[in-house]
């Protein structure tokens, strides 16, 4: 079970009403904990940010079971996702394309330009983890920004 659950959000284009939709009630009853609707909403994120942010205001002290976690954050990725950013073919992308599209180190972008140069091109976000330089949890957060 994950203990503490503070989402902390901008709710300002909404009034005082979070988007109807399963999780909605999760998502009130525990921001209601600590802070008002309005102050519960914060920046517009991807999967990987909201599980940060939550995991990280967890210390705050409010409570949720694993499957309200789980219901709050799909919720949030629905609702409140990331602002659009631009997409990124990794059989194209020069290395400091790749570096900064996919905050990728100069050897782990080089190092997938080799790989594509030597095994032609990737197909899907599977092949990518083939690449032995690569993190794949560096890799899975900015899965959504890829393609083929």
């Amino acid at each position: 079970m994950r203990y503490g659950l503070v989402v902390v959000l901008a709710l300002a284009a909404y009034g005082q009403q979070l988007p109807e939709g399963p999780g909605q009630a999760e998502t009130e009853k525990l921001c209601k904990q600590c802070h008002e609707v309005a102050r519960s909403i914060s920046p517009r994120q991807d999967r990987g940010g909201w599980d940060k942010t939550m995991t990280r205001m967890a210390a705050f002290g409010m409570k949720a079971t694993d499957a309200e976690y789980m219901t709050v954050v799909d919720y949030l990725v629905k609702h409140f996702p990331p602002e659009a950013v631009e997409k990124i073919n990794v059989n194209t992308a020069s290395a400091i394309q790749l570096e900064s599209a996919l905050s990728l180190k100069r050897s782990q972008a080089s190092a997938l330009i080799a790989w594509r140069k030597e095994n032609g091109g990737f197909k899907a976000f599977e092949d990518l983890l083939k690449v032995p330089a690569l993190a794949s949890a560096k890799l899975e957060d900015k899965k959504d920004r890829i393609v083929f």
